[in-house]
């Protein structure tokens, strides 16, 4: 689409001339009497208050962030990932070896894009320079909340502040009162919040030891500084975060910025100025003026972290498919398609563009091309292309208007039945490319459909507001709808028979409840079983009795002609009574998926509540005998029917189609599986791509009443200027943020990752002692029965 264009454009532009612009994503800024710092690409910056070349300070390889210059502007203590943790550092303000403060247990939250935000995070400084200031959540008993700590600049333990809970915090000039935060939330992704960790601003006297609450309104007061006898802090009282600033001696609060386009953003102040980010860039707020400028920065280095790179993308697969024969596989991974071979030869990348999400690909039954879903075209539309790569891909859908989710094609190649975000199943003919709509849901989304061996039949699992979901035929020529099960009991993963004769699928219908043991009540668990049901009424049942007979041994006629191949006429369906000619396997009730069935043999996965792992199953309908062939996570049986893909953890196998217990020898290598990542084109298709599951995935369809397409565009003109995946996700966090809806967070991404040394606890707490020495003051009991609480300073002898 013409964004997705326009912001491609922009980035070409942008890196040509990058040294020559202004830096732009410039994250928490300090300043002071000469200076200003901050974080870009998860590296320290300094620069002159007027603006210019900034320079580098740090260059760790995890994310440095909320520098903090000391009152004197001679040091700056920052938060760091040099040694793996998250901790308190301190470097002269010109720059030199960081010296790690801070000693402090391994979280397993602890990230620059958690909600949560990163541990021990530098707040501040005292007065007299001789102590920093930060929160940390060493000793929370959740994630949610934190305790202020001070730490000498010299080093040595730490000392919790005398307050229950802290966030961002100022002292005022004498050292005699805290204004502080109790809640920290300033990671989180929900602007406009106005719920129970809405926070206000207190004072704390250090004296009486008596707390004020300064502001009391149902917005966000956060990020207090105290200047003076004046308390700057933001609030989104105006819906913007803007600076406020409360009068210590009149208890008067006034507004002092008017911004409404992006809001200010994490400042922090000398006791002249403020500086903070918005939009990108730092300003400079006077307090004697009153007025805000921005600053213009200039940054010129190497930018490592948005340099083009090699990616393993076995590292990030999203999808596995067999080819009809079983000779190679087509893997969906990190936005691209692969051929990849099963035992030897070249792997393909098939479409080798950064800026595309290529995925869920599968092979067509006759094996010439291969399907998936881009959105190379600025919305996910179903593309083919030959296997081997040789011709341009074809578009075989315009114009879509919700989310794919995933394809499968008919076994005579000729259409691809997908579903979609807007709760429908349709197919596309790939020859003149019409949809054709199956069915329509008001309830949930179609994922589970399949195709007739005559490729004129469709079976799908229709979504009921039950929660029973039914199983139900399609009838291409007729257009015909024919509930194969009713909604008493929850069905799924239906699957014609290869000869066209049956369909299997689970079904729930086994109940035997487990009663517990600490209360009166039960559950039920294990209710599935693998059920048949014959197509045709004069199909005789599968299970009948056995009976012996006299068989007559007639001598066939000789000929040295070769066996002809099998080949599915169009099957006969008689769909009157379909409902009472359904059977259960002869197996014991519990969890089951995945059911093929090929000729006399059926094949399914098993994990029920007494199954350690999962199990790969065939029940052999001529012995009427089930046989465990092992423990595989997954399976897929290739278009000819003669081999099989199966999958333990993330291991792939082709073997030949299995009569007994599979014992592979060599599994498919996906160490070629290699792509050269444009970051910039990949970062702005992720940004796109998040901006459509909002509008396609949010519960409300006017987007809580904003303009969604402008707000795209608002936070998007940011993208040329993303030089770290975290910064990306900031980005998309302030997209997403602007809908004013909890639990709508971004994290994770292929971002910079220090080598983690993980750092436990004694149980135990630590104080000097006036020897030099330190004192155990107390140890914490542990639950000792159970391995994982033991106290280890309670070890027994």
């Amino acid at each position: 689409m013409k964004y997705s264009l326009l912001i491609v454009v922009m980035m070409i532009i942008t890196h040509v001339s990058k040294s020559q612009q202004e830096a732009r994503l410039m994250r928490f800024p300090t300043i002071s009497n000469s200076q200003i710092a901050f974080s870009y690409a998860g590296d320290l910056y300094t620069v002159e208050k007027a603006g210019g070349l900034a320079r580098r300070i740090t260059s760790g390889d995890g994310y440095e962030m909320f520098p903090r210059f000391s009152p004197d502007g001679k040091w700056i203590a920052f938060t760091a990932q040099y040694d793996g943790n998250t901790e308190v550092y301190l470097i002269p303000a010109e720059g030199g070896i960081p010296k790690r403060l801070t000693y402090t247990a391994t979280l397993g939250r602890d990230d620059i894009s958690d909600r949560m935000g990163p541990n021990n995070i530098v707040m501040g400084w005292t007065p007299d320079g001789k102590k920093i200031i930060y929160r940390s959540r060493g000793i929370a008993f959740n994630d949610f909340t934190g305790n202020l700590f001070t730490v000498s600049i010299d080093g040595g333990l730490s000392e919790q502040m005398p307050l229950s809970t802290g966030g961002f915090c100022s002292y005022s000039a004498d050292g005699s009162k805290l204004a502080f935060n109790r809640v920290f939330r300033e990671f989180r992704t929900w602007k406009y919040y106005k719920g129970g960790m809405a926070d206000d601003i207190r004072i704390f006297d250090t004296k009486s030891k008596k707390i004020e609450k300064i502001s009391d309104t149902p917005n966000q007061e956060i990020i207090p500084m105290w200047i003076g006898k004046e308390i700057y802090f933001l609030s989104d009282r105006d819906r913007t975060m803007n600076l406020f600033c409360y009068d210590t001696d009149s208890k008067a609060t006034r507004k002092v910025t008017t911004f409404t386009d992006y809001d200010i953003k994490f400042p922090s102040s000398s006791q002249q100025e403020i500086v903070f980010e918005k939009g990108g860039f730092l300003y400079v707020f006077n307090v004697a003026s009153q007025k805000a400028e921005k600053v213009t920065i200039q940054i010129a280095n190497d930018l490592n972290f948005s340099r083009e790179f090699i990616a393993d993308a076995s590292k990030n697969i999203q999808s596995v498919s067999a080819s009809p024969g079983g000779e190679r596989l087509v893997v969906g991974a990190r936005g691209e398609v692969f051929s990849v071979p099963v035992k030897s030869g070249v792997t393909r990348n098939i479409t080798m563009n950064s800026g595309a999400n290529d995925r869920s690909a599968v092979w067509s039954p006759d094996g010439k091309n291969i399907a998936w879903i881009s959105d190379k075209s600025g919305e996910f539309e179903i593309w083919m292309q030959a296997q081997d790569g040789s011709s341009d891909a074809i578009q075989l859908t315009k114009n879509a208007d919700s989310y794919y989710f995933s394809i499968k094609w008919s076994p005579d190649s000729k259409k691809i039945l997908f579903s979609d975000k807007k709760l429908r199943l349709r197919f596309v003919d790939v020859e003149t490319k019409k949809i054709n709509e199956v069915a329509s849901n008001s309830v949930w989304e179609y994922n589970d459909f399949s195709w007739s061996p005559d490729s004129k039949w469709i079976v799908y699992t229709e979504p009921q507001k039950t929660g029973m979901n039914q199983i139900m035929l399609y009838e291409i020529a007729s257009g015909k709808k024919t509930p194969v099960t009713d909604t008493w009991y929850e069905s799924y993963n239906a699957q014609f028979s290869r000869d066209g004769k049956y369909l299997v699928f689970v079904s729930d219908r086994d109940f035997n409840p487990t009663y517990s043991q600490t209360e009166w009540n039960h559950a039920y668990t294990d209710m599935a079983k693998v059920y048949m049901v014959t197509l045709n009424s004069a199909t005789p049942n599968p299970f009948a009795p056995e009976n012996d007979e006299v068989v007559f041994d007639e001598k066939p006629a000789t000929t040295d002609a070769k066996p002809a191949e099998k080949i599915v006429s169009d099957i006969v369906v008689t769909t009157d009574n379909i409902q009472n000619r359904i059977v259960a396997l002869p197996i014991d009730a519990s969890n089951y998926w995945g059911v093929e069935m090929i000729d006399q043999s059926i094949y399914y996965n098993r994990k029920g509540k007494g199954d350690e792992k999962t199990h790969l199953m065939m029940y052999d309908l001529k012995t009427r005998k089930e046989i465990s062939l092992g423990e595989f996570d997954g399976f897929q049986v290739t278009a000819n029917g003669k081999k099989m893909m199966i999958r333990k953890d993330k291991v792939f196998y082709v073997v030949d189609l299995p009569k007994s217990e599979i014992k592979p020898d060599k599994s498919v290598s996906f160490a070629e599986l290699k792509t050269t990542v444009n970051r910039q084109q990949e970062w702005s298709q992720i940004y796109f791509e998040a901006w459509r599951q909002m509008r396609d995935f949010f519960y409300m369809e006017n987007m809580h009443g904003l303009n969604w397409e402008a707000t795209r565009d608002k936070y998007a003109v940011l993208l040329p200027y993303v030089n770290n995946r975290h910064d990306l996700n900031y980005i998309i966090g302030e997209l997403i943020g602007e809908l004013s809806v909890g639990h709508a967070y971004i994290g994770g991404g292929d971002c910079p990752q220090p080598k983690r040394i993980k750092t436990g606890l004694l149980g135990a707490v630590v104080a000097p002692d006036p020897s030099g020495y330190f004192k155990v003051t107390k140890i914490l009991q542990g639950a000792n029965w159970s391995s994982e609480l033991r106290s280890p300073l309670t070890e027994m002898g």
